[in-house]
């Protein structure tokens, strides 16, 4: 890409190290050892999300009624609690690019771990016709953080993938429906399973866990990110949106994404999604958020973010990310 594209120059000129970093190296083809691109990522511990997301991070045992809650390395609340559990803060941590193996966040991997790796977390777990019905972006997002922040030689870690593997229905992905007639999987839980496939048999090389990302994969491509196979109308109009953060949700920018980390973008099946998310870059070379599953700081509701992503104007992760897929597809 141009160092002078208007989109570019806005990434270039965050003030959050991480956007930074990641335009020179994803965008700009910049060498991860050249002196700019080590400049920005020594500065990623020190960036203002990446602070917020680690502030209150407990040390040691506090006094709690919910063991989890208490865990050194978490932040006061049970992992999952929507959106400032552990479990959520670390996905953002390690897009932004949180060194691998940093104490801090390894010590909130543990919690998550612990977790999902319980005997009460595992208890819930119940096969229903046949089926194992699981919300699988738990164990997907948990697998996708662990296995970028290096944590594969934990056994819990690759507890995970194998769990994941064993509960991947017929049609390539994950449902947590526990009606016994459900029969497909559910595109908000097979996303994160695949990305966490994914990043551990990147980090593992692990064939078993390409092979599974691969069949949800051509799940996906089979509805073209968005249609139903049966009618080709648009599923869910929501997912023709542009989001971030997505947490457990499901847009057509993620999917291309994720699946970006698979293969090259150049199945004729991916081309209208492609073609949707081009035709949203804005005047300016920037693209914005179209929908939002977080509330901003300081309300007094749930799904109640400690990060402000930006609700006006031009989006930098949206911008960071259509631009990293329309690379990947040779659009730029």
């Amino acid at each position: 890409m141009n160092k002078n594209d208007p989109a570019i120059q806005f990434l270039l000129n965050s003030n959050d190290p991480s956007i930074r970093t990641f335009t020179l190296i994803d965008l700009l083809g910049k060498s991860q050892r050249s002196h700019e691109v080590k400049a920005a990522r020594d500065q990623i511990l020190d960036g203002p999300r990446v602070k917020v997301l680690l502030a209150g991070q407990h040390s040691g045992r506090q006094k709690s009624k919910d063991s989890l809650a208490i865990h050194p390395g978490g932040f006061g609340a049970h992992p999952y609690k929507k959106w400032d559990g552990a479990h959520w803060r670390l996905v953002s941590l390690v897009e932004l690019g949180v060194p691998a193996k940093e104490p801090r966040v390894v010590a909130a991997a543990d919690q998550v771990l612990c977790w999902l790796t319980s005997e009460a977390h595992r208890s819930t777990i119940k096969a229903i016709d046949g089926r194992v019905r699981r919300c699988g972006s738990q164990e997907g997002n948990a697998l996708a953080v662990c296995s970028l922040l290096g944590l594969i030689d934990d056994p819990r870690v690759h507890y995970l993938a194998e769990s994941l593997i064993k509960w991947q229905w017929p049609d390539g992905g994950w449902n947590c429906d526990k009606k016994s007639n459900a029969k497909h999987s559910s595109f908000y839980e097979s996303l994160s399973p695949m990305w966490g496939l994914i990043e551990y048999h990147s980090a593992t090389g692990d064939e078993a866990a390409l092979q599974a990302a691969q069949r949800t994969a051509e799940m996906f491509l089979k509805h073209r990110l968005f249609r139903s196979i049966r009618t080709g109308e648009v599923i869910n109009p929501e997912w023709l949106k542009l989001h971030y953060p997505l947490y457990w949700h499901y847009d057509i920018l993620q999917a291309l994404l994720i699946l970006s980390r698979l293969r090259p973008l150049a199945d004729p099946r991916l081309q209208e999604a492609l073609d949707l998310v081009e035709a949203k870059r804005q005047p300016d070379g920037c693209w914005k958020a179209e929908g939002f599953y977080w509330v901003p700081i300081g309300k007094r509701t749930s799904n109640v973010d400690v990060v402000d992503w930006g609700r006006r104007g031009a989006n930098e992760m949206i911008t960071l990310n259509a631009l990293r897929v329309l690379k990947v597809a040779g659009r730029l």
